[in-house]
């Protein structure tokens, strides 16, 4: 290697480490402090907030995002939404079967072979609002909704992340930073201002842009149990029904997990008993 390329190496290198320190991070706000059903070990999922959350998806949520990984029949599945003990297959469930049936879905008609919209089936999934990912960016400025199937699961923080960032959606945004047209400013959204803000470097606002409009109001939503319809309740419900679309059989692996447990705890005292027993009259 030549005394030229050796230095050009050098200068490479040097050049990444002294951009290092000025290269913007991401930031965001904490995230709000929630008390959720489903947390720990023995959590389970609040079946009418489900059903709140359920449609608080179908009458805001589902105009824009898809939630493609989820059945109809999930919604009767044993810690689902709408689950009744009577009808142990949830294909026969008649609430899911309603759900199921207010929706359009895509087939081929068998005689013609054309594409038709017939009403969805307890075995269908839930559509898509758009034909395909281009439709949905030119509906969105650009922007592809993201699907809410496994969303949860896809942001560190989970349903606390959700709740925080569509309450946090279209707060304010601090004096100093300039927010472009089809954008909103939101805290809690893991971004980076720098570009967007034109003050004190030493008061950068964490935070960053989303796409989304704000989509929750108050009373934006009926829930059909009386509970009062604030945006925070809103926020609550929603972000609990995608806990359990991307997660429907946390309560049954819960159950499973607890009974290894205790099968564990009885088989342990039997080895112990079998060893006291077997070795009571050898010497040690």
């Amino acid at each position: 290697m030549t005394l030229n390329k050796v230095l050009s190496l050098a200068a490479l290198v040097g050049a990444v480490f002294l951009a290092g320190p000025v290269m913007a991070e991401s930031s965001q706000a904490p995230l709000k402090d929630v008390h959720w059903s489903f947390e720990g070990p023995f959590g389970h999922y609040d079946q009418e907030q489900l059903q709140r959350g359920y449609k608080v998806y179908r009458e805001v949520c589902s105009s824009c995002h898809a939630m493609n990984q989820v059945a109809f029949r999930n919604l009767g599945d044993p810690g689902g939404p709408f689950f009744d003990p009577k009808y142990p297959n949830s294909n026969d469930n008649p609430k899911v079967k309603s759900i199921a049936a207010d929706y359009k879905v895509s087939d081929i008609d068998g005689d013609s072979g054309d594409v038709i919209k017939r009403p969805a089936t307890s075995a269908d999934y839930f559509p898509s609002p758009y034909a395909n990912s281009a439709a949905a960016a030119a509906a969105n400025g650009g922007a592809i909704p993201p699907d809410m199937s496994l969303l949860v699961k896809a942001r560190e923080g989970g349903a606390a992340y959700i709740y925080s960032v569509v309450t946090g959606d279209g707060t304010a945004p601090p004096a100093g930073a300039t927010i472009p047209p089809g954008k909103y400013y939101d805290p809690y959204k893991s971004g980076d201002m720098s570009a967007n803000f034109h003050g004190d470097p030493s008061k950068m606002p964490v935070g960053g842009l989303i796409a989304m409009p704000p989509p929750l109001a108050d009373n934006k939503v009926a829930f059909d149990d009386g509970t009062k319809s604030t945006i925070n309740q809103e926020a609550r419900d929603v972000a609990a029904f995608m806990q359990w679309a991307a997660d429907p059989k946390m309560e049954e692996r819960k159950q499973t997990g607890l009974a290894v447990m205790i099968f564990l705890v009885l088989f342990s005292g039997l080895l112990y008993a079998s060893y006291r027993r077997i070795w009571r009259d050898v010497g040690h």
